[in-house]
């Protein structure tokens, strides 16, 4: 059965399956997936590692590409589109977060925000990447390279990043799995502070059952397949957060 239309949605995934070649045989990542999540949502997705988390978000991204199946992103299909289109569209509607900062070490905090920005052909790249740095918190660092930052600091600079060309998506890939508990809970609250600023559908990859609760509504993936998609839960916590 389709899930479509897809204009309703920001992401949508219908019967989407990935298969890789290996040296044991096929090896099924995505057995099936099917799921739709609104605009301005915040959901979490949960489950073992190899459970399929990861390439599910790097296919929303459209970082990765699926065996077979439909993949739309705030009313946009992916089928067809070429790598340049899907970076084209990355650049300008969706953030992404990952673990490991993937911050440019030559290129100090400002340069770094403002990459996205600059490829976009804005002006004024530089303005909204000091505002940016401002908002969470690193004024005073815009000079300082990667290597003079703490953990912490180079996560607040790839939050920054990830948020200058005000995303319609964010992705976040275990965005405190290189942090300490405190480090982690500042950011985190720094994560969903922005969020809510900017009206941001969220996607978050984490194995932390508290901050998943922190979600509308929390996704279960097991071998590949959603095991809970969240959705009788969802009402609840919505009204608890309310």
């Amino acid at each position: 059965m389709s899930l479509a239309p897809a204009t309703d949605s920001m992401v949508l995934l219908d019967d989407v399956k990935l298969t890789l070649a290996s040296d044991a045989g096929p090896v099924n990542v995505l057995r099936g997936v099917s799921l739709r999540v609104a605009p301005g949502e915040t959901v979490s997705i949960v489950g073992p590692s190899g459970s399929g988390k990861s390439t599910m978000m790097m296919i929303i991204g459209g970082l990765e590409r699926p065996s077979s199946g439909r993949v739309a992103v705030d009313g946009v299909e992916f089928a067809g589109m070429s790598e340049d289109a899907l970076a084209r569209f990355r650049r300008d509607r969706v953030g992404i977060v990952f673990q490991s900062f993937h911050l440019v070490p030559t290129m100090n905090a400002i340069e770094n925000v403002a990459i996205p920005l600059e490829l976009a052909g804005r002006r004024d790249a530089f303005a909204v990447a000091e505002a940016g740095l401002v908002s969470v918190g690193l004024g005073h660092r815009l000079r300082h390279y990667p290597g003079q930052l703490s953990g912490g600091e180079q996560q607040r600079v790839a939050l920054a990043r990830a948020f200058a060309i005000a995303p319609r998506l964010l992705l976040a890939d275990e965005p405190t799995g290189n942090l300490d508990t405190a480090t982690g809970r500042i950011i985190i609250d720094l994560l969903f502070a922005l969020q809510a600023r900017h009206g941001t559908t969220l996607i978050l990859i984490t194995h932390d059952g508290g901050l998943a609760d922190r979600c509308n509504r929390s996704i279960r993936l097991a071998d590949g397949l959603i095991a809970d998609d969240g959705l009788a839960a969802a009402p609840l916590r919505m009204a608890a957060d309310d």
